[in-house]
């Protein structure tokens, strides 16, 4: 009788276990439903046809087919009883995967650094390619061959793949990859909080005028231009890392570009409009508010490119001196060395690009798409296996919170900056592009520049941002920060992270300014402070028109406004 009863108890205990997984099932299927099946992300274009021309190129080396082959069965001897690491990944199974996958990838990406029919774009082309592809089918990416997912199914007994799941759908849905929990930041309460108005607005931007946080202030202003293909607060985040209030503790009169998300009433625009409409006008306003001859620029990223073309413009037709000096975060103007962004220039990606316009306006996640695609290990696949697998909490991390935080762009403009900069480089030809008509010189520009690069950078390198100094004519200062394209500039001193590498000796190259530099430990951000008190014309009150919305402009609203809220 005791045995029928252990076998109806574990009868039941198998139903129950049965029944689990099966509500487990039922429920994954029921979100399913609910979300509905999206697309994957499709192969880039001419992957295949690259692909298949190069592999016929790999039978014909030294070593033929043997190549990869040596270090497999060196492997799988490994695997043999007794060769069993204590590692997760070095268990028999999981090592036999992982190890699998890194001969392929390994052989593969040799086999495209041989391939001689391949002229040296199309073969960086492939290896970017190939390299994208082979991050997504690491082992790691997959349930089944994940052995912390394995462990995490059993742990939870299911539920992180609904979560998971759950997640998934949402993002898809969504069309993009959500980095952190949508709650954890609210634009003007915990991110882009510093008090300050909005003063003055146009189609394409608003102008923020915050508030001076000393009693006196430098009487030349700063007016800052972050890109407009993200948010402006990656320089005002939280009030520890936020690069406005460091530089109005620092008694300056701070000055902030918001641009407009593109929607179809400024699909029209062109860079014309960016420097003169924008960049230009808000300098114009500013010197007009506070009464000054002049005021200090900083152009970040693409707004730096457009700050060298209004410097030029200026030059060439009497308004160089309203600009006393420029500034430029990590900013390209040579786009010969541009890195592995301008890989994804060329004729079927102009096509993919014209397929996703909708009203003139190119859809901000496709660009988020393409920045992440960059670095798919740590933007993509890393989320992938943490959020959708493992179901693990999302960090309340401001920086990717702002990552995410997309904006549109007017597409016939995005198109012509691909074109004409990343693929035909015509900014450094003299007379190669205009503005408003006039036709612009690089090495005309005599403004003082403080140049900013990142070490790391992936998205403007560190070469490509040093041949700024081949062009400009004035007097140069150049900074290379450690990190990369962010963390490179949002780098406050309370930090103490990172370093930066300055050189007073002329220097032709980025090797050499590097091979005579100095290391300097924490934020860059001094020095620049240091280097635009040298450039000072003095000290005023903090009254008046220095105070946002006493001046001749009232105040429109509250910082940071309502175009950063468009979406």
């Amino acid at each position: 009788m005791a045995d029928v009863d252990q076998i109806e108890l574990k009868g039941r205990a198998l139903l129950d276990e049965l029944a689990h997984w099966t509500g487990i099932i039922g429920q994954a299927q029921q979100l399913l439903m609910e979300y509905g099946a999206t697309a994957a992300l499709q192969a880039l274009d001419g992957f295949n046809d690259t692909l298949g021309k190069a592999l016929p190129n790999f039978a014909e080396t030294a070593d033929g087919g043997r190549a990869g082959w040596d270090e497999a069965m060196a492997f799988l001897q490994k695997m043999l009883p007794g060769k069993a690491s204590a590692s997760e990944w070095q268990q028999p199974l999981f090592d036999l995967f992982n190890q699998s996958y890194e001969i392929f990838a390994s052989t593969l990406l040799g086999r495209i650094a041989e391939a001689e029919m391949l002229d040296p774009r199309q073969r960086d082309q492939l290896r970017f390619t190939t390299q994208t592809a082979l991050d997504a089918m690491s082992p790691r990416n997959f349930a089944l061959t994940n052995p912390k997912v394995i462990d995490r199914i059993i742990e939870t007994r299911g539920a992180n793949l609904i979560t998971g799941m759950e997640r998934m759908l949402k993002d898809a849905a969504a069309g993009q990859i959500r980095h952190v929990s949508p709650d954890a930041f609210e634009i003007g309460r915990n991110i882009a909080a510093t008090p300050g108005k909005v003063v003055y607005e146009n189609r394409l931007f608003q102008l923020i005028h915050y508030t001076p946080t000393t009693p006196k202030v430098d009487a030349i202003p700063i007016v800052i231009f972050p890109p407009w293909i993200n948010r402006f607060y990656i320089l005002d985040l939280g009030p520890k890392k936020s690069f406005v209030k460091w530089a109005l503790d620092q008694g300056l009169s701070v000055f902030m570009v918001s641009w407009k998300s593109a929607d179809a009433s400024i699909a029209d625009v062109a860079m014309d409009d960016y420097v003169i409409a924008g960049e230009y006008e808000a300098i114009t306003v500013v010197r007009q508010l506070l009464g000054v001859p002049s005021v200090h620029v900083v152009g970040y990223c693409v707004a730096g490119t457009a700050l060298a073309m209004l410097l030029a413009w200026a030059a060439a037709t009497g308004h160089a001196e309203d600009i006393a000096s420029a500034t430029f975060f990590t900013a390209q103007v040579d786009f010969a060395d541009a890195g592995e962004l301008s890989l994804m220039i060329d004729d079927s990606q102009m096509a993919m690009i014209d397929a996703l316009v909708t009203d003139g306006v190119l859809d901000g996640r496709y660009m988020a798409a393409s920045f992440n695609l960059l670095r798919s290990r740590d933007l993509i696949w890393n989320y992938v296996v943490n959020h959708y697998l493992l179901a693990e909490d999302y960090a309340a991390f401001d920086l990717l919170h702002w990552n995410s935080d997309v904006t549109n762009l007017p597409a016939d403009w995005h198109r012509k900056y691909l074109t004409d900069l990343y693929r035909d480089n015509l900014l450094v030809q003299p007379g190669g592009t205009s503005i408003g008509g006039v036709p612009i010189d690089l090495t005309k520009v005599k403004t003082p520049a403080f140049i900013q690069a990142g070490r790391e950078d992936h998205i403007a390198p560190a070469q490509s941002v040093w041949k700024v100094t081949h062009h400009f004519k004035g007097p140069l200062t150049f900074v290379l920060a450690g990190s990369g394209h962010i963390a490179g500039v949002v780098n406050p001193p309370a930090a103490n992270r990172y370093g930066y590498w300055t050189n007073d000796q002329k220097a032709e190259t980025l090797d050499d300014f590097i091979a005579g530099a100095t290391e300097h430990q924490g934020s860059w951000w001094p020095a620049w402070r240091a280097w635009l008190k040298a450039r000072s014309d003095g000290e005023v009150k903090a009254t008046g028109a220095r105070i946002p919305g006493q001046g001749p402009l009232p105040a429109i609203e509250d910082a940071p406004g309502r175009y950063v809220r468009t979406r």
